[in-house]
């Protein structure tokens, strides 16, 4: 805050200007008295939040406000991206697995075979390309939501093509690490399951035992790590198209805005997971279930082509609900670990006075610096 001025909220005290000369009506205060002192005003809230270390309530109030205060470049992004996603992971499989069967239950017993085989080669070439997909429907999304939040956040309202032309040049960056994570992710259960197999192979009971307590171990072990690393990385993303960080610098950035908060940060992050999966299911089980069992009261005479109809239908309907419902926790999700770095930043590095200074001179007119690009303030703990 700059030393000349001070925010005050409307209404608020105002001291007496130091040139005004005593009151003449004799009612003021005595000679040697003490002024009475302003009262407190609260940090400015020019957007999203308030300008000062969020509590709980109001880092998961703001999380639902994301999606309100710009649903455009937020949700409809995340629905976008969303869609295609589950279209091409659900969709095809979906259209390409029931379509070969019905080929083959039509196809004589000789061709089953090359049928069955060839359906199931399609379905794993979908299913990787939705994998690719997704990588990279993440990664945008992420950086998309970082950079709205952070905007929001001074009062900036601004659109889809803006937000992207201000991630531009670090959107590789992140779809690079979103690709690392899941091939580690990938490396480290493909190693599980190998080590399993090896008993399993042996075919002694005492073997199978053994490679049964190796899966279990292993299938735990990789849920902590997993848990810890990804909550020592959750700044990953923000440092990366906020502060325009390499990748290495970002991991390092992420790793020390973490430590000392890792406890408050990884029950923000599970909680609002589990809000999400909660909320997901409610809406979308009693479709799932729809999907299964409304075939043959539809069709009780059993017909194939029927039947695939009716599946195919309603399995579009529960894509289309999915892909809606999973925009709506990508965007709480991701909002929700953007607040967290802006949080971690302001307790540990004082961004919250480089943000209300950047506000002071942005009301001035004066053009200002990225804040969020700012040394850390010297007063910082």
């Amino acid at each position: 805050m700059s030393d000349s001025t001070s925010w005050a909220s409307p209404g608020g005290y105002s001291p007496e200007p130091s040139g005004a000369g005593p009151d003449q009506g004799g009612t003021g205060a005595a000679p040697g008295a003490v002024p009475p002192a302003a009262g407190w005003t609260p940090p400015p809230k020019p957007g999203l939040i308030p300008l000062r270390p969020l509590e709980f309530g109001t880092l998961l109030g703001a999380s639902f406000q994301v999606l309100r205060r710009n649903p455009r470049p937020t949700f409809g992004a995340a629905l976008l991206l969303n869609a295609l996603v589950v279209f091409l992971s659900t969709g095809i499989s979906t259209v390409i697995v029931v379509s070969g069967l019905e080929r083959a239950s039509r196809a004589d017993f000789a061709d089953a075979d090359t049928i069955f085989a060839g359906t199931i080669a399609l379905a794993l070439v979908a299913t990787l390309l939705a994998v690719g997909i997704s990588i990279v429907a993440q990664a945008l999304l992420q950086g998309i939501i970082s950079l709205e939040v952070t905007r929001a956040t001074l009062g900036e309202k601004l659109t889809l093509r803006q937000l992207f032309d201000l991630g531009r040049g670090r959107w590789w960056a992140l779809i690079g690490w979103t690709a690392l994570l899941g091939a580690v992710v990938m490396a480290a259960l493909a190693v599980l399951i190998g080590l399993s197999l090896g008993f399993f192979v042996v075919g002694d009971p005492l073997a199978i035992a053994g490679g049964v307590v190796v899966l279990l171990i292993g299938v735990l072990g990789l849920i902590v790590v997993s848990v810890w690393i990804g909550t020592m990385l959750a700044f990953v993303p923000a440092a990366i198209v906020i502060e325009r960080l390499p990748l290495g610098t970002a991991v390092r950035r992420s790793w020390r805005l973490v430590r000392g908060g890792f406890w408050r940060i990884l029950g923000t992050l599970l909680l609002v997971a589990v809000m999400v999966n909660i909320a997901a299911s409610v809406v979308t089980t009693p479709f799932q279930l729809a999907a299964t069992f409304a075939a043959p009261l539809v069709n009780p005479a059993g017909e194939v082509e029927t039947d695939l109809t009716v599946f195919l239908a309603l399995n579009l309907v529960v894509v289309a609900i999915t892909a809606v419902v999973g925009a709506i926790g990508a965007v709480l999700t991701t909002a929700a670990a953007s607040l967290l770095y802006i949080d971690r930043r302001m307790r540990t590095e004082g961004l919250d006075l480089e943000l209300q200074r950047h506000v002071e001179l942005r009301a001035t007119g004066a053009a200002g610096t990225d804040p969020y690009r700012a040394a850390p303030h010297p007063t910082a703990p």
